[in-house]
């Protein structure tokens, strides 16, 4: 399909790439009576409650600071939702009735972070959860009763837990530790047993328990001990050892494993090539989701939400030009019903297609990617933004993305890549990262530029690269250790000094201080390899434009990161803009400060890539 028309390069408002959608977020209830969605009061997302037959929803909360984090339904009456406070990060945990009422925080203690260990879906009243309320580093685990409100400890950290996992019984049977180097698998038969050590491996193997079978006895781990790949594998928890293979791929990691709570049997295991896929090991769910594609058609599926007799689904469909729709699917009548299209407003047709790519690094690394390209006719000597992830242990994925749809609409094409370290290749794939930020790693995102140089789509006079944390470092590596690739740069919460923000990561990261060590640098025994590698240290190498954006409040990369950077550039006369948003953390969410933010971008982007 050609979509070189005028329809297809018209410009669309950047406010409908950014703004709140009226309705997403579909969760259905236990019993199937209600749906509840997000949508915008007042610039928040706040919750809302639909009978399933009724036409008319009822907003249950009011929150005008902060958009809700995340929720779900606790029962048929009563939904659970998590909202920090001027994006801290800090979690607290809320209970609110379907109808508005009742709405307690739970966990309403300051400076301390809430987490969920088990929801506890056949108990109404109480979950459990984890708090570092007695101590900032290590997380306790707590059963809270929602009607009460009382907490009581049923699992103290002794200092270097960092996950636990219950049976189909709601016990408390497995724990995972780490001393920042080496990782434990813990176990127990019953709550009233001591944990004791399993299996101890270095952190560059990993298992990570996901749940038990359904009798209880033996585990399904996700696993890449013994080979380069992770795959999900069951175990013996007593004794760590592996019993069975379930699934292994040969070129990328295993993902998630899911199973029937109803009927006891696993379902899928999903992993993700340059899009995401399914093995299926259920034929009923397998029939399930032919059966949604033949009414779908050819967009992707995710069922968000079932009820607890798993007779009805919520169904989202997304693309690379779509945020989708939600569907309510009933099992029993074959029956789809559309609920609501997440932003009508935006016209496929009128966005761009995001294609995956691949290049070899200037070592012989095969390095995957995704290109989105602007709709023009002449798709050579295009300008370009380079686009890095944060993580930087992460990945990109194949989807809808509103900012690189954005920038493709203005005419740019972005780049995004998977440099070495980025999850999902692979064990040696991974280890190929360690130490090397600024280096290796930065050299990756340069084979790229290069790369898209050659393939004349590129026109070299015009990249910019822009990325967020990591890859904020990674745009400020770029323009002082290639200072002549890049025509501007953005960078959005990023770290420029890695002694810096060694020493102010948060409390509750300090379990893996060691493991950042190995992995990044120490900063006591390795200060010279961290300063080559920190932009803050090279700024006389910096001669291209710079926007950089800031949230106060960010937890993870503090405004000193930027603050550096800027007065460092400032003193010496580069030509630097600065954004601080003091109600923001880690990235803007309130709508409003996205807003300001990419309309700033587009005018630095426009002004700096003639």
């Amino acid at each position: 399909m050609t979509l070189n028309t005028a329809d297809a390069q018209k410009k669309i408002p950047l406010k409908n790439f950014f703004k709140n959608p009226p309705k997403t977020g579909y969760q259905i209830s236990p019993e199937g009576n209600y749906y509840s969605y997000l949508g915008p009061y007042k610039k928040r997302m706040n919750l809302f409650v639909q009978g399933i037959n009724s036409k008319k929803a009822t907003r249950i909360t009011s929150i005008t600071d902060r958009d809700l984090s995340s929720y779900f339904w606790k029962s048929e009456s009563r939904l659970v939702y998590f909202k920090d406070s001027a994006g801290d990060e800090n979690f607290h945990i809320y209970a609110i009735d379907a109808d508005g009422s009742n709405i307690k925080d739970l966990t309403p203690f300051s400076g301390v972070r809430a987490g969920l260990v088990n929801i506890l879906e056949d108990n109404e009243e109480e979950m459990l959860i984890q708090l570092n309320k007695d101590k900032k580093e290590v997380f306790d685990v707590y059963r809270l009763n929602l009607k009460s409100g009382s907490l009581i400890k049923i699992a103290t950290n002794p200092g270097n837990i960092i996950g636990w996992v219950t049976d189909h019984n709601d016990k408390l049977r497995i724990a995972v530790t780490a001393d920042g180097v080496n990782t434990s698998l813990l176990y127990r038969e019953t709550e009233e047993d001591a944990f004791k050590v399993v299996l101890t491996t270095n952190f560059k193997e990993s298992l990570s328990p996901l749940f038990f079978d359904f009798d209880n006895k033996n585990l399904f781990v996700s696993s890449n001990i013994g080979r380069d790949k992770e795959a999900i594998v069951k175990i013996d928890p007593k004794t760590g050892k592996e019993l069975s293979v379930i699934f292994e791929h040969p070129d990328v990691d295993a993902g998630n494993l899911s199973y029937s709570r109803k009927r006891k049997v696993l379902l899928s295991v999903s992993f993700t090539t340059w899009k995401k896929q399914r093995k299926f090991m259920d034929a009923e769910t397998e029939k399930l989701f032919k059966n949604l594609e033949s009414k779908l058609g050819s967009y992707e599926i995710a069922i968000t939400s079932v009820t607890r007799d798993e007779n009805t689904f919520i169904v989202r469909t997304y693309s690379d030009r779509s945020l989708g729709s939600y569907y309510l699917y009933d099992l029993s009548k074959d029956k789809l019903t559309l609920i609501t299209e997440v932003s009508p407003w935006l016209k496929e047709k009128q966005l761009a297609k995001m294609e995956p790519i691949s290049f070899k690094s200037r070592d012989g690394l095969l390095i995957n990617g995704y290109l989105t390209m602007p709709n023009v006719k002449n798709k050579k000597d295009l300008p370009v933004v380079i686009n890095p992830h944060g993580g930087p242990w992460a990945r990109d994925n194949w989807g809808f993305n509103p900012e690189v749809q954005f920038l493709a609409n203005r005419g740019y094409a972005v780049l995004q890549i998977n440099f070495r370290g980025s999850v999902g290749y692979g064990r040696k794939f991974k280890e190929a990262s360690f130490k090397q930020w600024g280096r290796d790693m930065q050299n990756d995102i340069t084979d790229g530029v290069k790369w898209l140089v050659q393939e004349g789509i590129a026109d070299s006079n015009r990249i910019a690269i822009y990325g967020g944390s990591y890859g904020g470092y990674a745009t400020l590596a770029g323009i002082t250790f290639t200072p002549d690739l890049y025509a501007c740069a953005i960078d959005y919460v990023g770290v420029s000094n890695l002694l810096s923000f060694m020493k102010t990561i948060p409390p509750y990261w300090k379990p893996y201080l060691e493991m950042m060590y190995e992995m990044v640098g120490n900063p006591e025994t390795e200060t010279e390899m961290l300063k080559a590698a920190s932009p803050v240290f090279h700024v006389d190498k910096i001669v291209t434009p710079l926007f950089v954006a800031q949230g106060a409040m960010d937890p993870r990369v503090n405004k000193a990161e930027s603050d550096q950077i800027v007065d460092a550039l400032q003193k010496r006369g580069i030509e630097v803009e600065y954004m601080v948003k003091e109600d923001e953390g880690h990235g803007f969410r309130n709508e409003e400060n996205q807003f300001e933010f990419y309309k700033a971008m587009e005018k630095f982007l426009k002004k700096h890539m003639k």
